[in-house]
């Protein structure tokens, strides 16, 4: 996945179209001198809205394009016609997007199936005619109900990546590294912290001529609920994974003082996310002999499944597969 064209947020200004004036028209003709009114109802104004569409993966076709304008609703006219609706503006997006106020904040919707439309800015309303007005103590009205004016407000759209296995942990954890090993992505892998900067998804061959989509997600850091780095923006893909495989270096000071710490993380983000599947994986494990690894052990986390791996020395990496497959596929109870 090419970063610069992954794109995963955009601001965009939406301008609904303003609904048609409602007619005042009198029934005129050569038969009819007097005739009572027939005016017809300014039809809609456009709507802005998103579809979902599976075979996008970014929202690139939207980063340049900063406004979208509506059309305007017909003008009513005689006979009791009806002006015609506003043309509607639909926006393409990948499926996973979540669409917000940009002044609150407030999430509005998500698109999460192709073809589902959601208005996001609603077209505003056509005017009635003057045959709406009639009564027996006025039998020609000679006034109709102007449209109603259209809402111009900024939206918006985060992308949430959709992947089977997510990874997490902090930068240089050896997320990239894994990635480009078990799959053919080839992720940027650097010894500095955030290489990656967009997640990166890969597919993973399992036995059978089986797979499953793994996700390499941005790394993030402490206090990253709070927005610190990028926290938000890299913490939001997290949520349409459906295992969480947290990597923690076999070289660090304290292994489960880490992994508590990347738990945190998500908790305070959105604490459904720990209702997940989560592996453990104690990466680098090439640095350390078998001695070490069975010391280390007491230490990891409780009922938590675990398993040592090396993406460079290859080891571990079948087992590792195993693992996810299982928890991706768990056994019915009987």
């Amino acid at each position: 996945m090419a970063g610069q064209n992954f794109v995963d947020y955009v601001k965009i200004c939406c301008r609904s179209g303003p609904g048609g004036p409602g007619s005042a028209h009198l029934n005129r003709n050569r038969l009819t001198a007097k005739g009572g009114p027939d005016g017809g109802d300014g039809g809609r104004g456009g709507h802005i809205i998103l579809r979902g569409n599976r075979n996008l993966w970014t929202l690139l076709p939207l980063k340049y394009r900063k406004h979208v304008i509506a059309g305007r609703g017909g003008s009513g006219g005689e006979s009791h016609s009806s002006g015609a609706d506003g043309e509607d503006i639909i926006l393409d997006v990948p499926l996973g997007t979540i669409a917000k106020d940009a002044e609150t904040g407030k999430v509005l919707f998500e698109i999460s199936e192709d073809q589902e439309t959601r208005i996001i800015v609603p077209g505003g309303r056509g005017g009635q005619g003057n045959a709406h007005f009639k009564s027996p103590t006025n039998q020609t009205p000679r006034y109709a109900q102007p449209g109603e004016e259209g809402k111009e407000e900024w939206k918006i759209l985060e992308l949430k990546v959709l992947a089977d296995v997510g990874l997490v942990g902090f930068p240089n954890a050896g997320k990239s590294t894994l990635l480009s090993v078990i799959t053919a992505a080839k992720p940027k892998i650097g010894s500095y912290p955030f290489t990656t900067l967009v997640p990166n998804l890969g597919i993973v061959k399992y036995r059978d001529h089986a797979s499953f989509i793994m996700a390499d997600i941005p790394g993030i850091i402490e206090k990253a609920h709070e927005g610190k780095g990028l926290g938000h923006r890299f913490l939001r893909h997290i949520e349409r994974n459906s295992v969480l495989l947290f990597m923690v270096p076999a070289d660090t000071d304290d292994i489960k003082k880490e992994y508590e710490i990347l738990l945190k993380e998500l908790s305070m983000f959105n604490e459904e996310l720990l209702d997940k599947p989560i592996v453990l994986a104690i990466t680098k494990s090439d640095l350390i002999d078998e001695e070490l690894k069975e010391m280390l052990k007491p230490e990891l986390p409780q009922g938590i499944p675990h398993i040592f791996i090396s993406a460079v020395a290859q080891k571990g990496l079948t087992e590792l597969n195993d693992l996810l497959w299982k928890e991706l596929n768990p056994t019915p109870e009987k």
